[in-house]
């Protein structure tokens, strides 16, 4: 036999062979097992019972607010019967109606806070002296009238000593005129002047006042140049005392050994407004 018949043979056979074994692909899904099958059932059910439950859930909501809704209008309702009936009756009566008026209770502020005149007696029992002040709600902090301001450390903290700062004829204990003062630094301010930026300290002092007694921020500065040694601002008057501008020293002047009787308190009270009123 030819070789060239040979080797056609032999291809054909090759080509016969590889169609047998190739496989036609197949594009329709694979079959579900039963457990997948009875798996995707449950599923679904329990998708559909979710949806049903929650349609219920808000079918009984709005149920519920229809009831409320109505038991409103009938209450409504009632009301609106009893005022055409209580018309009825007024109109039968022939009378004008009477008219309740409810009168609302208005705590009295005097009695939860202290009334002041514009210029008051102070004291300061841990100087031990009593000095006039200018009571000025336009001023934010208060300020005490103070020299030879040095400032020190005491036990890791600011402290400051100072003396106060008086005129001949400012009213004092006399014992107390030129002693130092010592009191921790509290704070600083600022202050703004038109000669330029000034920082003072702030230290706090117990003051009375007729019947207050509170521990006060005051600025150290020298007030010499002005009428009252202390200045009370608005820290301190907030939600304790109110002002009467028309009135001066409403309270007694505050009594500490060494210093003038409270008979001669009446005396410097009157120096003292002659002196504002030139």
């Amino acid at each position: 036999m030819r070789p060239g018949v040979l080797w056609l043979m032999a291809g054909l056979s090759l080509l016969i062979a590889g169609c047998a074994v190739t496989q036609p692909e197949s594009n329709d899904p694979p079959l579900l097992s039963e457990a997948s099958f009875n798996a995707r059932i449950l599923e679904l059910e329990s998708q559909l019972t979710q949806q049903c439950n929650t349609q219920a859930e808000f079918q009984s909501r709005q149920l519920d607010q229809q009831q409320v809704l109505t038991a409103d209008m009938r209450e409504v309702g009632s009301l609106l019967r009893y005022l055409r009936q209580d018309v009825q009756q007024l109109e039968a009566r022939d009378e004008d109606p009477i008219i309740i008026r409810e009168e609302c209770e208005v705590d009295d502020v005097l009695t939860t806070k202290t009334l002041v005149g514009r210029s008051e007696w102070v004291g300061f029992p841990e100087v031990g002296t009593y000095l006039q002040a200018r009571v000025d709600s336009g001023a934010n902090t208060s300020s005490l009238s103070a020299t030879d301001i040095t400032r020190f450390e005491r036990d890791g903290e600011d402290w400051v000593r100072f003396k106060l700062a008086l005129n001949e004829d400012d009213v004092v204990v006399e014992s107390q005129r030129d002693e130092w003062i010592e009191a921790p630094i509290e704070r600083r301010v600022r202050i703004l002047q038109a000669s330029g930026e000034e920082s003072r300290p702030v230290i706090s002092l117990l003051m009375t006042l007729g019947p207050i007694s509170e521990n006060v921020e005051f600025t150290l500065n020298d007030r010499t140049h002005l009428v009252y040694p202390v200045l009370l601002g608005r820290r301190f008057l907030m939600d304790i005392a109110l002002i009467d501008v028309a009135d001066t020293y409403l309270h007694d002047r505050p009594e500490f050994p060494g210093g003038e009787p409270t008979d001669q308190a009446a005396e410097d009270e009157a120096a003292d407004e002659d002196d504002n009123e030139e």
